[in-house]
């Protein structure tokens, strides 16, 4: 499609020959921004990604405030010692061609490998389009020449591109959070040409594992974008996450799940509801442990917890209705008068609820079909007792699996088989190889924590050449 043109400001808002500080100020720009009342009050993957790189340093971010309005105004400000929030509405329509049609609608189930579930309207990508325009509108009087901008996730590609056609010469730094396809799959985007070249117009862009960065370098060299694309895993913080489930053991919440437990093992599953996360596979593989090794019938306890997410959307409600119907045949067809074999929540547990339960698990089921990360595989190892682990099987799709495949047992989700047999394995493993495989993958995510993350993505962006890429022709081919 032929996008809209761009202003260009009178005064660009950088100059080439200004000198760069030793500590710019950051800028973070996401799809949703919390708007904290104390400092403390952060949270979220991001957050604590960033906490480092923010601590002792001034920070603006700003994003969408998550709420809708046809009065467009100036971006909310709140700053809390030295970190400054701008949040901004969006209108109506935006929201639901911008969030909810392009964004969720067409580029989540892409970029998951799930073409069939795309829905393409050419409204939607004007939407994008336009909110992404609204977004740099509202961000560019804010800014300083010498800032470093980071933007996050898919969102928000355009948005690069809209500030370069502003006149801002700063260094830019993209994230993907979520996966990135193969070309193949990727052309099924009817804008493919236009997204690629959206992301030339960042400095440095960011994704989760080798894999993501050679399939979108790819991309680009196809399609004649240049792109510097390099592969930074995200992680947790390990020792935090361990802190809060050691302190939730003795918690109301896991004292009433150790009671009603018994003597039996516990296999956690932990996602929101979502078709990328490989629930249904996940409980059909759980079903056939229980056909196949029929010695852990009322011996082992399953508790799935999956939030619902975009409850209204018609793909998520057949998922929601798909669980129900899983989990009532399962334990119609093995629960004994004293046991249910299966547990499903589908709202929010709080977070050191689930660090408790992380700890007692005997096993951790993640089985995504395909997913960026997959900080639960990470923050379940975090939170094991190492004198007496418990076992993760992890789904090979997981981007999380480059990190942690020498520990975990590995899957193919696709084959309840695998799934059953590598849960057999698990709950059967003695507890000296338990010990083992966690010590390996406890090195991992020691390794490439949060901080880590944030901290050299912002290194390698801030020692690039701010002119190298705002020099570049954006313009679309």
């Amino acid at each position: 499609m032929t996008r809209a043109p761009r202003r260009s400001p009178a005064k660009p808002p950088g100059g080439s020959s200004r000198v760069m500080p030793a500590a710019p100020r950051l800028v973070i720009v996401s799809n949703r921004v919390p708007a904290p009342k104390e400092r403390q009050q952060l949270a979220g993957g991001l957050a604590v990604g960033l906490a480092e790189a923010i601590a002792g340093r001034e920070t603006l971010w700003f994003g969408w405030s998550g709420d809708a309005s046809d009065n467009v105004a100036a971006p909310q400000i709140t700053t809390i010692e030295n970190l400054t929030f701008a949040r901004v509405d969006l209108t109506r329509s935006q929201v639901k061609g911008f969030y909810e049609g392009y964004s969720n609608g067409l580029l989540w189930p892409l970029m998951h490998y799930r073409v069939g579930l795309m829905e393409y309207r050419r409204a939607d990508r004007e939407s994008y389009e336009e909110a992404n325009e609204r977004f740099a509108d509202a961000l560019l009087p804010l800014l300083r020449p010498d800032d470093l901008i980071w933007v996050h996730d898919y969102h928000l590609i355009p948005l690069g591109a809209a500030l370069r056609a502003r006149g801002v010469r700063a260094r830019i730094g993209f994230f993907l959070h979520i996966p990135f396809p193969p070309l193949a799959l990727f052309e099924a985007l009817p804008d493919c040409d236009s997204l690629l070249h959206d992301f030339a117009a960042y400095d440095l862009v960011g994704v989760q594992t080798r894999q993501d960065a050679d399939h979108l370098d790819a991309a680009g060299r196809a399609r004649g974008a240049r792109l510097r694309v390099q592969a930074f895993p995200i992680g947790i913080d390990p020792d935090g996450f361990a802190a809060q489930a050691r302190r939730a053991e003795a918690g109301r919440d896991v004292r009433r799940m150790v009671d009603s437990l018994g003597d039996r093992a516990l296999i956690l599953g932990i996602d929101r509801l979502d078709y990328s996360k490989g629930i249904p596979e996940r409980l059909r593989g759980y079903e056939r442990l229980l056909q196949r090794f029929e010695q852990h019938r009322n011996k082992v306890m399953m508790l799935q917890v999956a939030p619902v997410s975009r409850g209204e959307v018609a793909q998520y409600k057949a998922l929601r209705r798909q669980l129900d119907e899983l989990a009532g045949h399962i334990n119609g067809s093995y629960a004994e008068f004293d046991w249910s074999p299966l547990r499903t929540i589908t709202r929010s547990v709080p977070r050191g609820t689930l660090a408790g339960f992380c700890r007692l698990a005997r096993v951790a089921l993640v089985t995504p079909l395909r997913d960026g990360m997959n900080l639960v595989a990470k923050e379940y190892v975090a939170a094991q007792n190492g004198e007496d682990p418990g076992v993760l099987v992890l789904s090979r799709f997981a981007g999380a699996a480059d990190e942690l495949a020498e520990g975990a047992l590995m899957v193919n989700p696709h084959d309840p088989d695998a799934i059953a047999e590598a849960l057999d394995q698990a709950l059967r493993m003695p507890r000296g190889e338990r010990r083992r495989r966690w010590q390996a993958m406890d090195a991992a995510i020691h390794t490439a924590t949060a901080a880590q993350w944030g901290t050299s993505f912002l290194a390698d962006l801030e020692r690039l050449d701010p002119q190298e890429n705002a020099e570049a022709d954006h313009a679309e081919p």
